[in-house]
């Protein structure tokens, strides 16, 4: 699902506790089906499905009057969209379904006629009708899709929105035969072999010091002190602030690399494994003990490759760009020489000077690797390797919010 099918709520106090306890309910649901699922092990009696639950959460209903109060469709439908999680763990194309918790995940999903009680006010607001809360007010940046269910969430910031199912459309090629690399980089969030530059914005200096005096504060609170939910709820609207900057700035560059080019390169990285947290070593001085700066240095290697965006920035080209991106294997790209073919660890200089020492080529190092990914130059002890078209990868119903 598509930020392009998401719009801001805006719904009035008692509104928002409707809200809240419809996906209660939902979270409710979406447990006890999980914790049926996870009783029945290898060999044992198989858990049960869509139609058995269903009976079971009709009967519950009946006996709980705070369960009867909440809206059957989103009840069911949570079902639902557990069954579908646990078909999609199974099928291998997505993890195993998790609890939610309460704070964390916070939301719920219409499907059917219910979904397309949807009237526009004005040029700029519209309002929707979400069973057993009423007509809420939306915010319309964009035209409102025809879409068969819509998904209604709150964030940790406390904002509400409402995401419709919809794909849009891929972006059609330019048909100018150009072809781009895209070299996704730590201090340089993206660079082009075109020369450009890219940088994904952040917190401002401000912004970050405010950051960090707030967690300071977070630290000294109590737990459970209506005073610590204040500062948590603080906190969460800076880092949803940074959040929303990001998504923007994927958002702008892949639509310009999908409408400039027809082939978008990029390189096949393993991003899940590069910000997996390092086993300790220990110090060899002193056995028994870890040295303590390892997974202190990883932690801010991981943080700066998670906020510069590089498996979001992938991952919406494949939707824009669909069949029309390809993954080139990185192996020294960023120490062979776009112009010669030289490969050498000594022509990096640094992490932003490049300089051949067989040819004398000298570029900006994420320019010349960006390069040597459009060309497909991935070099290994065999030679250079072929390069890889992506599949598009549908995007697919969110089954836990």
């Amino acid at each position: 699902m598509s930020d392009m099918s998401r719009f801001r709520m805006y719904p009035m106090p008692s509104q928002q506790i409707a809200l809240l306890e419809q996906a209660r309910h939902a979270r409710y649901v979406w447990n006890l089906a999980l914790e049926q699922w996870s009783m029945c092990r290898r060999g044992g009696a198989a858990p049960p499905g869509y139609l058995e639950q269903a009976r079971q959460l009709t009967e519950a209903r009946a006996a709980f009057g705070w369960l009867r109060t909440g809206s059957q469709t989103v009840q069911q439908q949570a079902l639902r969209d557990f069954h579908q999680a646990v078909k999609n763990f199974h099928a291998g194309t997505h993890r195993r379904p998790n609890w939610r918790k309460a704070g964390r995940h916070v939301g719920f999903r219409i499907v059917g006629l219910q979904a397309s009680r949807i009237v526009k006010l004005n040029r700029k607001w519209a309002k929707v009708n979400v069973p057993k809360v009423g007509w809420v007010r939306l915010r319309l940046s964009r035209a409102v899709p025809y879409a068969k269910s819509y998904r209604i969430t709150r964030d940790r910031a406390g904002r509400w929105h409402i995401a419709f199912a919809v794909v849009p459309e891929p972006i059609p090629a330019p048909g100018t035969g150009q072809v781009v690399g895209v070299d996704r980089g730590v201090t340089i969030s993206a660079a082009l072999s075109s020369g450009q530059l890219l940088s994904c914005p952040s917190l401002s200096e401000t912004e970050q010091a405010r950051l960090k005096l707030l967690q300071r504060r977070l630290a000294r609170c109590s737990r459970g002190s209506n005073r610590r939910q204040r500062v948590k709820t603080a906190i969460a609207k800076i880092l949803a602030r940074a959040g929303d900057r990001h998504k923007d700035w994927v958002e702008k560059i892949s639509t310009d690399l999908a409408r400039r080019f027809d082939v978008v390169r990029v390189e096949d990285l393993r991003i899940a494994k590069m910000t997996r947290c390092p086993k300790p070593k220990s110090d060899p001085e002193r056995p028994g003990t870890f040295l303590p700066n390892r997974r202190r240095a990883k932690a801010g290697l991981n943080r700066g490759i998670l906020a510069n965006g590089w498996g979001l920035l992938v991952l919406r080209l494949e939707h824009k760009a669909a069949g029309r991106v390809e993954r080139v294997n990185p192996a020294y790209t960023s120490q062979t020489c776009s112009v010669c073919g030289h490969c050498a660890p000594e022509n990096r200089e640094s992490q932003a000077s490049f300089l051949c020492t067989a040819c004398g080529h000298q570029v900006h190092a994420d320019v010349n690797a960006a390069i040597n990914i459009a060309a497909g130059r991935a070099v290994s002890a065999r030679g250079e390797t072929p390069v890889r078209v992506s599949r598009r990868r549908e995007p697919q119903l969110a089954t836990s919010a």
